[in-house]
């Protein structure tokens, strides 16, 4: 774990060094679940990577397949356990605006209910083709200046 003062005062980092109490699902060297203390419905539960990384661009690249990786099988286990949920959010917020509030990455992965009252409803609209092309031809550019970039059979 980092030893920055971030990092120090981070819930997530004392979870992970068993300094402050979680309901641990899963864990290995790479990441620990646990039970989001304030669920948006039961069996809510969070990865989250015992080096502490602020969001997702601090993450190396290993360390977040590994973390998706364990989303997806908490996920079916959510599916396959006693809790009956009919559906799964993989939620993440990478950021403030994005809703993230505490800053250490986490994967949320919420079981969905019928009727268990928790929605997503944006409100869009159709982006014209040539703002599209735009939009596409500006992440293109930053792929090309990345320290990872996608490789060729990656890309459309």
């Amino acid at each position: 774990m980092a030893q920055d003062a971030t990092a120090q005062e981070c819930m997530f980092c004392a979870i992970v060094a068993r300094q402050a109490k979680a309901s641990v699902v899963f864990e290995d060297e790479t990441v620990v679940v646990f039970m989001d203390l304030n669920p948006v419905t039961p069996g809510h539960l969070l990865v989250v990577p015992r080096e502490h990384a602020v969001g997702l661009e601090d993450l190396d690249g290993p360390t977040s397949a590994h973390a998706w990786s364990v989303g997806h099988a908490m996920a079916r286990a959510l599916r396959r356990s006693s809790m009956g949920c009919e559906g799964i959010n993989i939620l993440l917020c990478d950021g403030e605006v994005a809703f993230q509030t505490v800053f250490h990455f986490h994967l949320h992965v919420i079981p969905r209910y019928p009727g268990d009252g928790w929605t997503l409803k944006p409100t869009s609209s159709e982006r014209e083709r040539s703002l599209l092309d735009s939009d596409a031809q500006a992440v293109k550019d930053a792929l090309a200046s990345t320290d990872r970039p996608v490789t060729p059979a990656q890309q459309a």
